[in-house]
């Protein structure tokens, strides 16, 4: 159906694609996968037209829909067969409410009147969001807004639909449902789907192929299994089942079940109790905290500690006050009541040079703090030169070129770059919101490192996030919210093994108090024939 053929490349004179072959066939789910910033965005950008033409940057090889070159057609001449969603759903929209939303393309590609109604109604159906029809975007959820954005692309009957990173902004449930949403365009439509995605854990089990970037620029395509089994970027239930000397890899929670039945025998029967941080007074402590946008109540009565040498994360579905929170514990939204202490100091009463040493803040948008021409002239004017944020970014992103201009970063590199600027003044209380949005598995421990050793030298961290693998990796404590309030908190094994939608994928398969596969893969190699206690 659509072929790449021996596709390259550059920026300059830096190789990002090199010698791409890639054939996506009707009604197949194709999941591209690598490290952050090795080109994953730009192939996709290949295929809806959108590179070089907007990018910049040099194109060569061809692109090949039904055996016809479309590589020089303009995106707007392929509108009507490739669909894309970029990993911002909301940038993207141009009108008010999900109905004109629904309508918009099809206006564009001039169709009849009657024809874009009974689109928009199938489309309405298919998706499950006909009683979001007069809503205002603007107050849709994170997964009501990716449907409707992936509907708006689906009333033009695109033959592709290309989607980057479409889960890595939603809670996990609403994830689930968009992931089934797409396998139902695939099974029953016969869509053929292209996404790029980091985490794979939620995407893997939907994949009939995946595509791996590989640093050198090239790819390597085949069953999910097969590519996996060697891939330096893997889900934790793949890593889990290499551990466990699986063949073959599981790829869904289900089957890693069935495969770990025996596996009980191998692990001690009391595992060893995980301690936390030592008890100590909060470094940061909020009370009744009460915010309202308009007439609507974002946060209601919220209370939280955040304690020297711990980090704590912050869950909740999408809409459910996450930010809102910490952009009040930070002193920049205003409260209609409660109080914030940091130190027996209100960040809110604080110029915001002296609130950015107390609080550091890593918005869930990371390009909000790159304003300067170059990498390096963002990390001189964060640390003063000292090379503390080119330090910290190195071991988030290595290899990003001091002299590129933040905007032409992958999102994955601008994230980790407006990490390192905050973490370079190494505030009393760091709050990040998102900020495994674009990072690959490897990255992902870095930044759970680095918070660790931040927490370790007196600080305190607070992280929002949906990612439930990096929860288990990093967090002594958890909050969850819902509607503006808490509704669960207390040590991270406690509160993740309370919810299924919470929980890693280690705790599904093997139950408490096992959460990561690095606290497994240990008993697993020294109970192995020819291991320690063989």
């Amino acid at each position: 159906m659509i072929e790449l053929r021996d596709i390259g490349f550059a920026y300059d004179e830096e190789r990002v694609l090199e010698d791409v072959h890639l054939t996506l066939e009707e009604g197949e789910l194709v999941v591209v996968s690598g490290p952050t910033g090795v080109g994953k965005s730009t192939l996709l950008g290949v295929v809806t037209g959108l590179v070089p033409r907007f990018s910049g940057g040099a194109l060569h090889g061809d692109v090949r829909l039904d055996g016809e070159s479309i590589v020089r057609r303009p995106p707007r001449e392929r509108a009507h067969v490739v669909g894309y969603v970029g990993q911002d759903p909301a940038a993207g929209f141009v009108t008010d409410t999900v109905e004109e939303e629904l309508a918009y393309g099809m206006e564009q590609l001039g169709l009849p009147a009657a024809t874009m109604r009974r689109r928009v109604e199938e489309t309405l159906d298919l998706l499950g969001i006909a009683a979001l029809r007069d809503r205002d975007l603007t107050t849709l959820s994170g997964g009501e807004q990716q449907r409707v954005a992936i509907g708006s692309v689906l009333t033009m009957h695109p033959r592709v639909l290309v989607l980057d990173e479409p889960t890595s902004a939603l809670d996990p449930t609403a994830a689930e449902e968009v992931m089934a949403t797409l396998a139902r365009l695939v099974h029953d439509l016969g869509i053929s789907v292209l996404m790029a995605e980091h985490r794979l854990e939620r995407v893997v089990p939907f994949a009939d192929r995946i595509a791996l970037l590989r640093g050198d620029g090239s790819v390597v395509v085949g069953e999910p299994a097969a590519v996996l089994a060697t891939s330096p970027v893997v889900p934790p239930i793949v890593e889990l089942g290499r551990a466990a000397g699986w063949d073959p890899l599981p790829l869904t929670v289900r089957a890693a079940r069935r495969l770990a039945r025996g596996l009980a025998e191998r692990l001690p029967q009391q595992p060893a109790r995980v301690e936390g941080p030592p008890s100590a007074g909060p470094v940061l402590s909020a009370r009744g905290l009460t915010v309202t946008h308009g007439r609507t109540v974002a946060l209601r009565e919220v209370g939280v500690d955040l304690r020297p040498g711990a980090v704590t994360a912050l869950m909740g579905r999408n809409g459910s006050g996450k930010s809102t929170l910490l952009w009040t514990l930070q002193g920049t939204t205003r409260r209609r009541g409660g109080t914030v202490a940091v130190d027996g100091q209100d960040p809110a009463s604080l110029e915001p040079a002296q609130r950015r040493c107390l609080v550091g803040l890593v918005p869930q948008t990371a390009a909000d703090l790159l304003y300067l021409e170059t990498v390096d002239d963002e990390c001189r004017a964060a640390d003063g030169g000292s090379g503390a944020a080119r330090e910290a970014l190195d071991r988030l992103a290595p290899g990003i070129p001091g002299d590129r201009h933040p905007r032409d970063l992958s999102e994955g590199q601008r994230l980790a770059l407006a990490v390192a600027l905050v973490l370079s003044a190494a505030p009393r209380v760091v709050l990040l919101d998102e900020p495994t949005r674009g990072l690959d598995y490897p990255g992902k421990a870095a930044l759970a490192a680095m918070l660790r050793e931040l927490a370790a030298t007196g600080h305190a961290v607070l992280v929002a996030t949906h990612d439930v693998e990096f929860v288990a990796q990093v967090a002594d404590d958890v909050v969850v919210l819902a509607e503006g309030e808490v509704v669960s908190s207390g040590p991270v094994l406690r509160v993740v093994a309370e919810s299924p939608a919470f929980a890693p994928q280690v705790t599904k398969v093997l139950g408490p108090p096992w959460l990561r596969v690095d606290q497994v893969a240990p008993l697993l190699a020294a109970t192995a024939p020819g291991g320690a206690a063989s």
